[in-house]
């Protein structure tokens, strides 16, 4: 039985994936209905917030398909079924209605709205409820889900672009393109799928870079954040001049807006339809643990990090780097002093940041190196 459970729940998984670009921030689930044969008679996935939830799709293909009476049948869901009325209606009394007599769950929903009130309201109507098959594969489809309601932050991604000696630009600057351009359509395609893109004001005083989502599909783009401890957001900068159309935060030290300078900044910046977050700082910068808590706060749930070297590195040490996708044009830049991926280092190799759960692939020309970074104990 367990064997059959975990491939149905691998199935759930690969029908979840479909919500992948539309989902969020809603988790993706997928959902079948099984009967007792082993048959599938109806399958579903999540689209997205306000959208029926993928046990709502299944039920109603099994039906469609012809099932009238779900006697024996066992519903298969990557995530624990919703119990509380949001923008649409509890899953639980679809399935309680239904007459459905088993529940196979891959992992219970962290959201504390759920968190278990699902299972046990299935469980005291009676019904069998199964939990925890492939959870660490369910729970790493999720991972941001995950980690915005256990850890109250959100997910960061930290993307970097290089040649294979580390290179991000030349000597004299030049960077443009060291990547091909398939890496930067998958960067813009991986902007998309995010809450916020965050990046530092070096790079927006070297490159003022716009930050947005250049896609033929439909579809806005992410919240626009610079880490900006002095607050020197120049006010004809690209981010400040569309600020009224993307939203940009400004995320400054408490200490500078006491200052004239950074009052008057602070004012000019607000007036251009910025929004200032003072925070405190730590090590000369401001406190990014403090920021991604205000951050999940105003429902940021997904971050991807486009910063310069001293900031990549400052969010590595921090810990909260969740997980890093390094672009790599197969090429040697070379030349002492040229930019490079990071600034600051270890000084002993047994405080060294690993990867785990490596993976590369092809972009075009250029590689793709993804993994989990890990500080040491």
């Amino acid at each position: 039985m367990r064997q059959t459970d975990e491939c149905f729940v691998r199935h759930t998984l690969d029908l979840a994936r479909l919500g992948t670009d539309t989902a969020p921030p809603n988790p993706l689930v997928g959902a079948l209905i099984v009967d007792s044969a082993g048959t599938v008679l109806g399958s579903g996935w999540h689209r997205g917030p306000g959208t029926p939830h993928a046990e709502v799709h299944a039920v109603a293909a099994a039906r469609q398909g012809g099932c009238t009476d779900f006697a024996g049948t066992t519903l298969y869901v990557n995530l624990e079924p919703c119990c509380h009325t949001g923008r649409t209606p509890p899953c639980t009394d679809l399935i309680l209605a239904a007459g459905i007599p088993r529940i196979v769950c891959g992992m219970t929903d962290p959201d504390s709205r759920v968190s278990g009130k699902g299972v046990d309201i299935l469980r005291n109507a009676g019904r069998t409820v199964v939990v925890g098959v492939l959870e660490r594969e369910c729970r790493e489809l999720n991972a941001p889900f995950v980690t915005f309601h256990e850890k109250g932050r959100p997910y960061f991604t930290l993307k970097t672009a290089s040649s294979l000696d580390g290179k991000t630009a030349t000597v004299t600057g030049e960077s443009r393109w060291i990547t091909g351009e398939a890496s930067r359509e998958s960067v813009h395609r991986l902007r998309s799928r995010q809450a916020a893109i965050l990046t530092g004001i070096g790079t927006v005083l070297a490159d003022d870079p716009l930050l947005t989502v250049r896609l033929n599909e439909a579809g806005g783009s992410p919240v626009r954040i610079v880490a900006d401890t002095r607050l020197r957001l120049p006010a004809e900068s690209r981010l400040v001049q569309t600020a009224r159309e993307i939203p940009v935060l400004a995320a400054c030290s408490r200490t500078i807006l006491e200052t004239d300078e950074g009052k008057k900044n602070r004012q000019a910046l607000e007036q251009a339809g910025v929004t200032v977050l003072p925070l405190p700082e730590k090590d000369g910068r401001v406190d990014l643990v403090e920021l991604a808590r205000v951050l999940a706060q105003r429902g940021i749930d997904r971050v991807l990090i486009e910063a310069g070297e001293s900031l990549a590195w400052s969010f590595l040490e921090s810990g909260l780097v969740d997980r890093i996708r390094m672009y790599l044009a197969p090429q040697f830049v070379g030349g002492r002093g040229a930019p490079g991926l990071f600034r600051g280092g270890v000084q002993t190799l047994d405080r060294r940041i690993t990867l785990e759960g490596v993976t590369l692939f092809r972009c075009g020309e250029d590689f793709v190196l993804e993994g989990k970074p890990c500080l040491p104990d």
